[in-house]
């Protein structure tokens, strides 16, 4: 797969004397919360590397900047994660930001329905493949000057609370929390930070059934339309963890649609 580059520099819109010149990856950058998140960052003046499986979506969020890096690659294969940082490296010399984005829902059932197959396929994307990039990015840290980075993890308010028939992926999100505070802990010697969002009802494309239509399943067994919140302010609460000094860090920021069932929920 192929990585394409617009020549350039700057940002013509301004940006964050903050952001200007940084240098992000962005998982799942093809849709939703990744694109909303990388098209943000390119406001700010960010160079922003874009990873994703797709590559004509992954063209369509950049839409022709000029700080913009396509890579198309599986972030379950080893060797695709190492092409994307080496990208981003050999393009810009470094990497500052990593948003660990991609991630799927896997199998909708109980532990006693989902096949091992769907388990070992949500783990390897929601799991391993953010362990990988984050692994990257780590490397890459540590070893550029001046050293350091800020890493943070997509996870999910079902990090903190499941919804009915998600045992993969609420499984899946609580192992994030714990990735994330290891990677705290053991970046403190390299300058390197890590923190992690839990993100709900944002108004995406796979979000729709939640906000419209027949609702989403809750817990005693009736279907509800949820409150969503535009997919805008989620990436702007992301661009909030970015942008701390290298002095602060955020390592967690929950953020949910006003009045939406989390809090009680069940």
């Amino acid at each position: 797969m192929a990585e394409h580059a617009t020549s350039g520099s700057g940002n013509p819109d301004g940006g964050s004397p903050a952001a200007e010149g940084r240098v992000a990856v962005v998982t799942g950058a093809g849709s939703g919360i990744g694109r909303a998140v990388a098209r943000m960052m390119f406001a700010e003046g960010y160079r922003v590397a874009l990873a994703g499986r797709r590559e004509a979506a992954l063209l369509e969020t950049a839409a022709g900047n000029p700080n913009a890096l396509t890579v198309p690659c599986d972030i379950t294969a080893p060797d695709d994660v190492e092409r994307l940082f080496e990208a981003a490296q050999q393009r810009w010399g470094r990497v500052d930001v990593l948003f660990n984005n991609a991630g799927t829902f896997g199998p909708a059932g109980g532990v006693d329905e989902i096949s091992v197959a769907d388990w070992e396929a949500t783990v390897a994307v929601n799991v391993t493949g953010a362990m990988l990039c984050a692994a990257a990015a780590v490397r890459a840290m540590k070893a550029q000057s001046p050293q350091g980075g800020r890493i943070i993890n997509n996870g999910s308010i079902s990090a903190h609370s499941p919804r009915p028939r998600s045992v993969a992926y609420t499984v899946t999100k609580h192992a994030i929390t714990g990735l994330t505070k290891s990677i705290e802990l053991d970046g403190r010697a390299f300058g390197i930070t890590c923190g992690q969002i839990d993100i709900g009802n944002t108004w995406t494309e796979i979000m729709d059934t939640i906000g419209v239509g027949t609702g989403a399943l809750q817990a005693d067994g009736t279907r509800k339309v949820e409150p969503m919140f535009p997919v805008e302010d989620a990436a702007r609460a992301v661009l909030l963890m970015a942008n701390m000094p290298p002095s602060a860090s955020v390592g967690s920021l929950l953020v949910t649609a006003a009045g939406m069932p989390f809090i009680g929920r069940g």
